[in-house]
């Protein structure tokens, strides 16, 4: 442990917001990982509850199931139903918006995970850099030297690139799962819901613009 934390002393100080950078991307991966889970996202009740539903008469059951939930799903659903005696596009545009909202709100905090993915390895890229011109000065003013000294000190001088790789690494692979399991929620989300205004209008296709 003790040489661990030495370790990262020796970074200088642009290990304080590569710190930081670790810090908000581990907090951003646990909250999301938390908030994407299926059931919280697509409410196993609400699907059953609308898939039982015909089309035909009052949704009365359908309306107050996604009034007492609380996921993205439900909330399509509800402006769906409300938007079923407009003509089918309307609803159809109705649908898309809430949405590109709600996929939206599931995509809160991916945005700052990318930043932090890309300008983490960059920080300790330039912490590489000024170990080495402090190195370079080093040896200018006092000659090579004790190559053991040298190499030391390029040793200290890429714990920051370490530590930039060692963040960027898990925060992009957490970004593109994320990512995906967003997409695929969209993508089931949008499918239910045409299944929905299929039954509202028998006559036409279930087709329209990704969500």
């Amino acid at each position: 442990m003790e040489d661990t934390l030495t370790l990262l002393l020796q970074g200088g100080w642009l290990m304080i917001p590569i710190g930081l950078c670790s810090l908000l991307a581990a907090a951003i991966i646990i909250e999301r990982f938390i908030a994407l889970r299926r059931r919280a996202i697509i409410d196993p009740a609400v699907v059953r509850t609308v898939e039982a539903y015909d089309g035909r008469g009052e949704p009365a059951e359908p309306l107050e199931m996604c009034r007492k939930s609380r996921s993205p799903y439900a909330r399509i659903i509800e402006e769906t139903i409300k938007a079923r005696h407009l003509d089918r596009p309307q609803i159809i545009e109705t649908m898309h918006a809430i949405g590109r909202t709600q996929v939206g709100a599931l995509q809160r905090g991916l945005t700052v995970l990318e930043i932090i993915a890309g300008i983490s390895p960059l920080m300790g890229l330039l912490g590489t850099v000024l170990g080495m011109v402090s190195v370079f000065n080093a040896i200018a003013a006092e000659g090579i030297g004790d190559p053991q000294v040298l190499s030391s000190g390029i040793s200290q001088a890429l714990v920051t690139t370490v530590a930039g790789l060692s963040v960027a690494i898990p925060a992009l692979a957490a970004h593109s799962w994320f990512n995906r399991q967003v997409e695929e929620f969209a993508t089931e989300m949008q499918e239910r819901a045409t299944a929905l205004i299929a039954r509202f209008h028998q006559d036409g296709d279930g087709e329209g613009q990704r969500i």
